[in-house]
């Protein structure tokens, strides 16, 4: 296999891109300068989602991506996992969760696709015979799922994004010692969500809520018996999965970062409450100038001890026809630096150049460093981006 490296340099890609936060660069600490990054091409499969786990139990994290893994730590060869229905552009496989599922001390993955309209996970078999599939639910189209500990009960359970269909989450089942059972409780929360999916304490009183598209669903104090409440307080439209919940200027109260997946736009609102308990939402734009912002992770990129939001283009997230859909691929990291987000640009270009992040994408230390690194899949390839520092 050959690798394609190529050491990404931060600097203005167009004035276009950066000309609107052009203020608030002479604002960034002089001793942090952006990140560099060297960009390594693992594949040219056009699968959109990609996870990171130790697959052989050697000690070492490997990528899964569609019907392949990868070996770590260098990534020389695919392994087959099995078959992925294709449609048209779109590979029927738009997460990758690691989760033992049957407690056997393999770690498998939890995925789902549009168009089988179902939850599955596959079975790790331990060798290198073909992964089982098993279905855990027709749970509606899926757009992508994200997984949270929703009942804070220390294990994460499974949330798949059904737009149009109602809002639920998946328990995997445990025995009397907490032990895996290889099955899954569904859990209904809402009626109706539509695109967009993201979770966190909204209130501030302790317990998880939902952001859907619609407004927030406040968490019941008893959720197997209680109704979680839809306040429509803003509509955030075709947002992204995850939308994060982050106290982003550090005023005590959970703020929201969204992207919009099939639009033009990334912003954060800013949570504010009066005396008298009336919430409202500031929108402040963070970069409007792109396009396809479906999925973001919120992570220290640069080792500074605060976090960076993370993300970038899907590549024909609806097979071009979108807004802004052959526009130049990016994929970036944007640091908070006390009054706005700073763009700073990882890859950027056409295809072949550029790169996006599919639909969902991992940032972990792969080479254990202590530097994040990033793992990305998409329809433009499967790449990794090593933290240089």
């Amino acid at each position: 296999m050959n690798y394609i490296f190529l050491r990404i340099n931060f600097i203005t890609c167009s004035l276009l891109s950066f000309g609107f936060l052009a203020q608030a660069q002479d604002n960034i600490p002089e001793n942090i300068p952006p990140v560099q990054f060297e960009k390594v091409q693992v594949a040219s499969e056009s699968f959109e989602s990609v996870g990171v786990f130790d697959v052989n139990n050697d000690g070492e994290l490997d990528l899964v991506s569609g019907s392949f893994w990868y070996e770590g730590p260098d990534f020389p060869q695919k392994r087959y996992i099995g078959e992925v229905e294709r449609y048209g552009e779109y590979w029927d496989d738009f997460a990758t969760i690691p989760l033992d599922v049957n407690d056997d001390g393999h770690v498998d993955y939890v995925t789902g696709g549009w168009f089988g309209k179902s939850i599955r996970w596959h079975e790790n078999p331990g060798d290198d015979s073909e992964w089982s599939e098993h279905i855990i639910d027709q749970t509606g189209n899926v757009e992508t799922i994200r997984s949270w500990d929703v009942d804070r009960d220390g294990y994460q359970e499974i949330v798949p994004n059904n737009p149009n269909d109602p809002l639920k989450f998946y328990r995997l089942d445990r025995d009397d010692s907490g032990q895996p059972t290889g099955t899954f409780t569904r859990v209904p929360v809402f009626e109706r969500q539509g695109h967009g999916l993201g979770f966190g304490d909204i209130n501030g009183d302790g317990r998880g809520d939902f952001i859907i598209s619609e407004g927030w669903l406040e968490a019941p104090e008893d959720l197997e018996t209680g109704e979680w409440t839809l306040h429509e307080e803003f509509d955030l439209d075709d947002a992204s999965v995850p939308i994060l919940v982050v106290d982003v200027n550090k005023d005590g109260k959970n703020d929201l970062i969204v992207g919009q997946g099939h639009s033009y736009g990334l912003d954060w609102y800013e949570q504010s409450v009066t005396s008298g308990g009336d919430r409202s939402w500031i929108k402040h734009s963070i970069d409007p100038n792109n396009s396809q912002f479906h999925t973001m992770e919120w992570v220290d990129i640069d080792g500074d001890g605060e976090h960076e939001l993370v993300t970038g283009k899907r590549y024909h997230a609806h097979n071009g026809n979108d807004p802004g859909g052959d526009d130049p691929i990016g994929l970036y990291y944007y640091k908070w630096n006390g009054e706005v987000f700073v763009k700073n640009t990882i890859s950027f270009g056409p295809l072949g150049e550029g790169k996006g992040t599919g639909i969902f994408f991992e940032v972990v230390d792969l080479n254990e460093n202590g530097r994040k690194d990033i793992v990305v899949a998409g329809k433009d390839g499967l790449y990794v981006f090593f933290n240089e520092g």
